[in-house]
């Protein structure tokens, strides 16, 4: 396959897959909004939502406070922020346009209807009479065209960089939300007890956070007990069983990158097969002992540097 080709699949798939971690964490950040809280901690909230996609500078730049209709604007439909859904949606399809004969009519077809609708409603300005329901959308968008081209793409390589580019985003995402989330509650979490006064804002906390990455039932199902911090560290870190967990995003990569590997991939296929099992045999003991924040923090540095091998390897270069 021509470089060209598999970097525009690769991409078309990653901000796609942003547009939908994108709404996900507005969604959650919206409702949470919505209960009853002090000034400040609705504030944090709103910093975090800047912080998970280190955009805190660009929106500085722009806007004078950190405000829930300020962040809304410049995460939905801020042209000029390259991570806004807008932006994502708008490059997804213009990378899908560019290989429009790689792609199944009904894979591009849904890609160009999601970005007409876009376009449709930004222009009434719909998704400011409801935000929740535009999230939704967005996420509804992002699923359809993952099914469509699950279920119409040959299994070739194209269908590959697609796949590959939508774990490494999702390896990249969820290690930030836990991050950001986990961050703001210790300065470097180390599985410490909680005191029962916190235990209402824990239970809010934390379900917001299963509730972002679509774990809350799944966690029930698992672990059938109240919630803790190091139950959901370990759900979305370590369990190869939770779809957007660390561990089943790196299977995913690995898998793909074998499949598409060429004479100059050992590299690449190394680093990304270190990562896979230092979660693979992880315990998430371990982890707190050391320090989340710290673990975190070196998995998103290696993940980016498995990102930048993949486009040294197999993509145009920069």
């Amino acid at each position: 396959m021509l470089s060209r080709t598999a970097d525009h699949l690769y991409w078309m798939s990653r901000y796609t897959e942003r547009a939908e971690n994108t709404a996900r964490m507005l969604s959650v950040s919206y409702e949470t909004a919505m209960l009853p809280q002090a000034i400040h901690d609705a504030h944090r909230g709103w910093h975090s939502v800047l912080s998970i996609s280190e955009l805190i500078p660009a929106f500085r730049d722009r806007y004078a406070s950190v405000d829930r209709d300020s962040v809304l604007e410049f995460m939905v439909s801020d042209e000029i922020n390259p991570s806004s859904i807008f932006s994502c949606l708008k490059a997804a399809r213009e990378n899908a346009r560019a290989v429009r004969g790689a792609l199944t009519t009904e894979s591009w077809e849904t890609q160009n209807q999601t970005w007409l609708a876009l376009q449709r409603n930004f222009a009434k300005e719909g998704w400011k009479k409801d935000p929740a329901h535009f999230f939704e959308w967005v996420k509804y968008r992002s699923h359809l065209w993952r099914g469509v081209s699950l279920g119409t793409m040959l299994k070739d390589e194209a269908l590959h960089f697609v796949s590959l580019g939508t774990f490494v985003e999702r390896a990249d995402n969820t290690a930030r939300l836990l991050d950001v989330k986990f961050h703001s509650i210790e300065r470097d979490y180390h599985g410490m007890p909680r005191g029962r006064a916190m235990m209402n804002f824990d239970f809010y906390h934390w379900s917001a956070l299963l509730r972002s990455v679509s774990a809350f039932e799944i966690y029930r199902k698992v672990y059938r007990d109240v919630i803790t911090p190091e139950r959901v560290a370990e759900l979305l870190m370590l369990r190869a069983d939770m779809p957007r967990s660390l561990l089943a995003s790196m299977r995913e990569v690995v898998k793909n990158l074998e499949r598409v590997g060429n004479e100059h991939s050992s590299e690449t296929e190394r680093k990304a097969g270190r990562l896979l099992a230092d979660l693979q045999y992880g315990r998430i003991d371990e982890i707190l002992t050391t320090g989340l924040h710290a673990y975190l923090t070196q998995f998103l540095d290696r993940i980016n540097d498995l990102g930048s091998s993949i486009s040294r390897d197999f993509l145009m270069p920069s």
